[in-house]
């Protein structure tokens, strides 16, 4: 028997970065896939990361979504080995939040939040948060 060969991080990381942009989008993968005329399935296997997503796919994906390309690359994991570019630097963007805003959860609350235009309630609700969170450890 073969042993599966784990997704690449970085493949994992565009997957992601797809899903949650389609879930942003309030898109199914079903949508998506007939769109590039592809089923479902291999659009999961795209946001798993289990199958490559190729440069002109990207580009594809890139314009259905309305993204530029960078996108699906913001806060991906550094590559080993390969030297960076002058100027670069690490994408602002944490994994932690892509993981988050990738969940239906934290695409539902984010996308709630957003609608409260009250600033202070916002930041009353974010200390409420946080001070849950706080007693969770105890």
């Amino acid at each position: 028997m073969i042993a599966k060969k784990a997704p690449n991080p970085i493949d994992k990381h565009v997957g992601s970065r797809v899903r949650m942009r389609r879930m942003m989008l309030g898109m199914s993968q079903e949508k998506l896939g007939n769109s590039l005329n592809l089923t479902f399935q291999q659009v999961q296997k795209y946001e798993k990361g289990t199958n490559r997503i190729g440069a002109s796919r990207l580009q594809q994906i890139s314009h259905i979504l309305q993204v530029p390309v960078a996108f699906f690359f913001e806060g991906a994991p550094s590559v080993s080995g390969v030297g960076r570019m002058e100027g670069m630097s690490e994408a602002p963007s944490p994994a932690y939040v892509a993981d988050f805003l990738a969940t239906s959860d934290g695409l539902a609350l984010t996308k709630a939040f957003m609608r409260i235009g009250d600033s202070k309630l916002r930041r009353r609700i974010v200390e409420l948060v946080e001070q849950i969170a706080a007693n969770e450890k105890h």
